[in-house]
């Protein structure tokens, strides 16, 4: 079903134009109170010939009032389930006539205008002497809505769709730069999604390849606001760098980047997930600080020292839970005459911390069938915010 989208003024001969040409099996009227006797002889001499609804507004000269009655115009045409959306700006008063294309663009609707060569000395098009043009929108050519739709998942850390934005971006007709940019910002994308599995090394390879094409790109064009993003992105790269030079050892950069995959968890509303990582970084917390002062792997006996007590092997390999790998680790620096560590500490807090843990072992991911809500993961990050300064996230992805 072909619908037209007409707006209204005090001239009919252009709007007969319109009908005309367009032959419509669907009119919504736009017109203002002052209008509407045009549109009700219209409706009056045309009317038979198709479905026509009309839509009302109270100031002409209102923008906010004609984008919210051209939203209401197009969601009838939706009613009546068109196939086809034609908006006619002709009629009615400027504001109008910028109301209906702030409300249309990017939504599939071809834009039409009636004008004319011959006009008389007001400027209006001599009777008879009507031409329509059909208007193509631009933000579709330009692909505004695809970009508009990539942000928003972006910021929402909705890499997915992200990637499918910029791959409906792909396969539109490109300048040789913009071809260059998405396709940059699509391995961007991809090696984020990379970095968010934990996969560091592939993470690195794709954001080392396509974040300084994306980023140059970006540059060349004058857009700050992806300038600033991208930018802020190559920033984070040192820590990442930092975990692939180490990787395989639980260094405290790996264990930041595994608070910062929690927050982003939180930030989209997946508690479960996100306390499910906090409760692997408190074992991952006495990892870090026995491989950072003493040299070794808590968890690898090939790298133990000489003097390290076989009493606390099977309690280190095989722990029976949380709190018994934390005490070990509390005793384990007893023997080797450290005092006030980082892993003491957090063993010092163990009542504490079994109460915070009490919402993970309820958890449907755990032990239980209660949801994690966002105050159990808050109160459990605070607490590891609060032990040490080295507990503390990456930086959050940047946002555009």
């Amino acid at each position: 079903m072909k619908v037209l989208i007409l707006t209204v003024g005090f001239t009919r001969a252009p709007l007969e134009e319109s009908l005309t040409q367009h032959a419509p099996q669907g009119v919504v009227f736009l017109a203002s109170q002052q209008s509407y006797p045009v549109a009700a002889e219209l409706v009056r001499d045309y009317g038979n010939a198709f479905r026509h609804h009309t839509v009302l507004i109270e100031d002409a000269e209102s923008l906010l009032e004609t984008y919210q009655g051209a939203i209401k115009a197009l969601r009838k045409a939706l009613e009546w389930e068109a196939t086809s959306l034609v908006a006619d700006l002709t009629g009615a008063t400027k504001p109008m006539a910028a109301g209906l294309v702030l409300a249309l663009t990017g939504r599939g609707v071809v834009f039409s205008y009636v004008g004319g060569q011959e006009r008389d000395a007001m400027g209006r098009v001599v009777p008879g002497k009507e031409r329509l043009r059909l208007l193509e929108d631009p933000t579709a050519r330009l692909g505004v809505r695809e970009w508009q739709g990539f942000v928003q998942a972006w910021n929402a850390l909705n890499l997915g769709i992200a990637r499918a934005e910029l791959e409906a971006l792909l396969a539109r007709p490109l300048s040789p730069s913009e071809e260059r940019f998405y396709r940059a910002l699509k391995g961007v994308v991809e090696g984020l999604m990379e970095w968010d599995r934990f996969r560091h090394r592939a993470a690195l390879e794709q954001l080392r390849a396509h974040l300084p094409v994306a980023v140059a790109v970006a540059e060349a064009w004058g857009h700050g606001s992806k300038v600033r993003a991208l930018r802020a992105l190559e920033d984070l790269l040192p820590s990442l760098e930092a975990i692939v030079a180490q990787e395989g050892k639980p260094t405290f950069v790996l264990l930041q980047d595994l608070l910062a995959n929690a927050e982003r968890r939180a930030e989209v509303g997946r508690y479960d997930d996100a306390l499910a990582r906090l409760y692997r970084a408190l074992e991952l917390v006495a990892e870090a600080d026995v491989h950072e002062r003493l040299g070794f792997l808590l968890k690898d006996p090939k790298t133990w020292p000489e003097g390290f007590p076989e009493t606390l092997r099977e309690r280190i390999l095989r722990p029976r839970g949380l709190m018994d790998l934390l005490e070990a680790a509390f005793e384990l620096d007893l023997a080797f005459g450290q005092r006030g560590t980082l892993a003491q500490r957090l063993y010092g807090e163990k009542n504490r911390l079994q109460a915070l843990l009490a919402k993970r072992h309820e958890s449907i991911l755990a032990h239980g069938t209660r949801p994690v809500e966002l105050e159990d993961y808050t109160r459990l990050r605070d607490f590891l915010l609060g032990l040490d300064e080295r507990l503390r996230p990456l930086p959050p992805w940047p946002k555009f």
